[in-house]
């Protein structure tokens, strides 16, 4: 495969042109001569965002881990903020394991190289509803915080 056909089929998976370079950077640590390894690759969004972020990022069952451990462990002190940290060092592991899935599912189905980068636009992506989502809950909280403090002034 040419560099040239790796770029479309990770800016088609991404489905936004300008996170396609940091995506491929990413993907070249967790790919040693054919060798898939698990490396520390820090990023914010995984770190705010999270099982949210996973789930932005169309990595159902990552997600699902993370939403469950941070339900079950984030009781106990610090183990929110462990499982952050997680999740901003080793999230786009998750999403790189999902593009190569995605990606041996496209080679393996279809031979044209137009058609696969088509069905990898298709297939990869993210669902910018999270991102209403993600709003909408830090607005409340917000709008929380601020009746929190501002409604007893009235009182």
């Amino acid at each position: 495969m040419s560099q040239e056909y790796n770029h479309k089929m990770i800016e088609a998976f991404v489905g936004k042109p300008e996170k396609t370079l940091w995506y491929e950077m990413s993907f070249q640590k967790y790919n040693i001569n054919g060798i898939d390894t698990m490396k520390w690759n820090w990023s914010w969004w995984g770190f705010f965002g999270g099982f949210l972020f996973l789930l932005y990022r169309k990595q159902y069952l990552a997600a699902l881990v993370v939403f469950i451990a941070s339900m079950t462990l984030g009781m106990i002190p610090f183990m929110g903020l462990i499982i952050a940290i997680l999740v901003g060092g080793y999230g786009t592991f998750f999403i790189y394991k999902g593009y190569k899935k995605r990606l041996h599912e496209i080679q393996s189905n279809i031979k044209d190289e137009t058609l696969q980068i088509q069905t990898m636009r298709e297939v990869g992506g993210y669902h910018q509803w999270v991102v209403w989502v993600y709003a909408l809950f830090v607005g409340l909280i917000f709008l929380g915080i601020f009746s929190a403090v501002l409604i007893p002034s009235f009182l």
